[in-house]
């Protein structure tokens, strides 16, 4: 069974180097494909450079889509990771 799944997140913190790893690690045991999206740029939730360079700010509201499936599983685990990182 596959789908899409979207999730918007207000960061409590800038997307920088501690979260986007959180975003990393939380996303490796997924197999969905998983994007975080500011704007009109997205990022793969796989690669921390990719996510810092977004440059989403604390407050900015991001979009964490995923599509696979086990895509709601792995987009709630990384809407975690951005709601929990410092």
């Amino acid at each position: 069974m596959s789908g899409n799944f979207e999730i918007p997140v207000v960061l409590p913190a800038a997307l920088h180097a501690r979260p986007a790893g959180a975003v990393v690690r939380a996303a490796a045991s997924f197999q969905s494909q998983i994007e975080v999206r500011v704007g009109e740029r997205s990022a793969s939730a796989r690669s921390a450079l990719r996510l810092m360079s977004l440059g989403a700010d604390t407050g900015a509201t991001v979009v964490v889509h995923a599509t696979g499936g086990d895509a709601a599983a792995a987009a709630r685990a990384v809407a975690a990771a951005l709601l929990t990182s410092e």
